[in-house]
């Protein structure tokens, strides 16, 4: 039977007796008739306990810190939302997670602004809002905060390192290894912040390292803080996110409490013991909580059995991106014993688009629905039009009610830009 698969699901999601999934009180049928299919499904309960998870367990081990979610991981208002209900800060790479997170309710204050090409648009977003922090990450971001900023005010910042740590992650989401896109060396970051500490428009807080993301081993997260700690004391460390998220059966990422175990415990023997910490959440806050709920539209059982579903790679591109490993289920027949084993295909006109090979699975039918779990992160993020695609909706299900927090796309949505 396929209720082994329930460990990849939120605590809490079942098996009604006629071998129907309920994810957080719903029948997944019920939901499929209501919001159609795909459909990306968030658990909500799961979500506000991950981030109260992350919240309590680092304010226990460095009271004077604070958890910025990394809203590019699923950048949706209602998201946002949570997070800043639970006492969250935001981080924010980009314009529009700027103006996403002030319709959330955010203290502006709260906000740190990432990126490696800011626009001097999306600075001034920023300044007009009176963001907390502003990661500099070259010296063209300081020469456009000089001139956005107005005479007789200041903009916090801190100065983005790479920390010279090539992580066991895959390579396109390596991001503190020398020749990284993203930070300044050690020689070059000093040279900037010495800089920063002479300008009247911009003031220097601190300093900021992410080695990358999914990463399984938290001790390559924790080797960052000492390269911080060389560039001098300041009343800001910021340590990024990068904890990795678990997918399948085979993966077991580090939980909150030993990733935080061995990160503070690197900053307890690095750095000052006044400063302010941050962490950067992003993948590991929301992977977990989330489902995609497809229909099986067509079936090939040829040199293969792919079956096809009505999504894919519009909907889900870490697969053709990172190689990313799923798990799936049909999900009103998790009574049957698995019968063979299937490609799940997605819709696009592309080779790349495979969403879980292989997978074993009760022989698949036309009309059947595929649940998969593990796909709160950067699936609603990197959604595209492709093949004239509409984008699904992301959907809020608690104790036995649902309610979409994003409309699927229209028809007419695919042509509200053309002029």
């Amino acid at each position: 039977m396929a209720h082994s698969i329930l460990e990849l699901f939120p605590a809490g999601t079942t098996v009604d007796p006629d071998g129907t999934l309920r994810f957080a009180g719903c029948r997944v049928d019920d939901l499929a008739r209501e919001f159609g299919t795909p459909a990306i499904v968030v658990d909500e309960s799961a979500l506000r306990a991950r981030a109260r998870e992350y919240r309590d367990e680092l304010a226990a081990r460095w009271p004077n810190a604070r958890a910025v979610f990394a809203s590019k991981a699923f950048p949706a208002t209602a998201v946002q939302r949570v997070m800043v209900e639970e006492g969250l800060g935001l981080d924010v790479a980009g314009g529009g997670e700027i103006l996403s997170a002030l319709r959330a309710g955010i203290d502006p204050a709260l906000l740190v602004m990432h990126g490696n090409a800011k626009t001097t648009e999306e600075l001034q977003l920023a300044v007009d809002a009176g963001l907390g922090l502003v990661v500099v990450d070259n010296e063209n971001d300081v020469d456009r905060l000089e001139q956005v900023v107005p005479d007789g005010r200041t903009q916090n910042v801190l100065v983005r390192l790479v920390p010279g740590i090539e992580s066991s992650t895959h390579a396109h989401v390596q991001t503190g290894q020398i020749g990284s896109k993203f930070g300044l060396t050690a020689a070059a970051a000093t040279q900037l912040i010495a800089r920063i500490e002479a300008s009247p428009k911009v003031t220097m807080r601190g300093v900021h390292a992410h080695v990358g993301s999914q990463i399984m081993d938290p001790a390559e997260l924790a080797a960052a803080v000492a390269p911080l700690a060389e560039l001098g004391e300041f009343p800001v460390y910021d340590l990024g996110g990068g904890l990795g998220a678990r997918y399948t059966y085979d993966e077991h990422p580090a939980s909150v409490a030993e990733y935080l175990d061995a990160l503070i415990g690197a900053a307890r023997e690095h750095l000052p013991a006044s400063a302010e910490l941050i962490i950067e959440p992003g993948r590991s806050m929301v992977n977990g909580s989330a489902m995609t709920l497809y229909t099986v539209t067509t079936i090939k059982r040829d040199a293969r059995n792919f079956v096809a579903i009505d999504g894919g790679m519009g909907d889900n591109l870490e697969v053709a991106m990172f190689e990313q490993r799923y798990e799936g289920c049909l999900a009103t027949r998790m009574d049957e014993d698995a019968a063979e084993d299937a490609v799940i295909v997605g819709r696009h006109c592309e080779s790349g688009d495979v969403l879980i090979d292989p997978v074993r699975l009760p022989a698949p039918r036309v009309g059947d629905l595929l649940a998969v779990p593990n796909t709160g992160a950067y699936t609603h993020t990197m959604a595209n039009n492709y093949n004239g695609y509409r984008r699904p909706p992301v959907v809020f299900a608690a104790d036995g009610a649902a309610r979409a927090v994003i409309r699927r796309e229209t028809w007419e949505d695919l042509f509200a830009r053309e002029v």
